[in-house]
């Protein structure tokens, strides 16, 4: 089973990176209308997501900037960023240092239960299974939001 949840992964953060790099810089900060949130953070909150759930639950370790979860984590929202928002290029280069994190988890690991059940999780592999699909429903809302937001200019 562990073989399936990297190679779904890979395959679904190179597809986020794809999207996020397709993305025009001048639209990540666009919140279209009936959306509480815009495309970069979007792109925060799948980067935070992963690391509480592939690092900061199981491992209590982060690799990313500590503001991250205050700007991208659940609940949050642009309107609060004062300014202290990361850009859209460093949030990508984050995507793939990431992944290279995700890669070195090995399936010792992913068996691993966890110190105490969270969010209904038992195992690593447990929160590996949900955060892509997490991640693979954010692709979809950046999608949206980035057609919706040139398909009105």
């Amino acid at each position: 089973m562990s073989e399936i949840i990297f190679k779904q992964f890979e395959q679904v953060r190179g597809w986020t990176i794809e999207v996020a790099k397709s993305v025009p810089e001048d639209i990540v900060h666009t919140r279209p209308k009936g959306f509480r949130n815009n495309i970069l953070w979007q792109v925060g909150h799948i980067l935070s997501s992963t690391e509480y759930f592939l690092f900061d639950l199981p491992y209590k370790l982060n690799h990313l900037p500590v503001d991250y979860l205050e700007l991208f984590g659940t609940g949050t929202t642009p309107d609060n960023w004062n300014g202290r928002e990361p850009i859209i290029t460093q949030l990508i280069t984050d995507l793939e240092k990431q992944l290279d994190y995700i890669k070195q988890i090995s399936n010792t690991q992913l068996n691993e239960t966890l110190t105490e059940p969270k969010h209904g999780f038992q195992t690593v592999e447990d929160c590996a299974g949900f955060s892509v699909l997490h991640e693979a429903l954010h692709i979809g809302k950046i999608e949206e939001m980035k057609r919706i937001i040139t398909f009105i200019e």
